[in-house]
């Protein structure tokens, strides 16, 4: 079954499209391929991220000030 896709116009800087057209070539890949592979990974960083969030809901928050005060003591600045 093929994968349904849609249309979109996408405004890349003239490096970027250069750089996107090379690699489409040298991994025998179309530039769409690689643009989806692209969002895919950065929303499943997203993805990521927002679990972590979740999972740390419940931790007390820290001052800024308390973070770098504890940074100094423990010798790390």
């Amino acid at each position: 079954m093929a994968t349904r896709t849609k249309r979109a116009a996408v405004y890349l800087d003239p490096d970027l499209h250069k750089a996107l057209r090379l690699k489409a070539v040298e991994t025998n890949q179309s530039m769409s391929e690689l643009v989806n592979e692209a969002v895919r990974e950065a929303l499943a960083e997203d993805a990521e991220d927002l679990a972590a969030f979740d999972q740390r809901a419940e931790e007390p928050l820290i001052r800024y000030e308390e973070m770098v005060m504890r940074l100094r003591k423990d010798g790390r600045i």
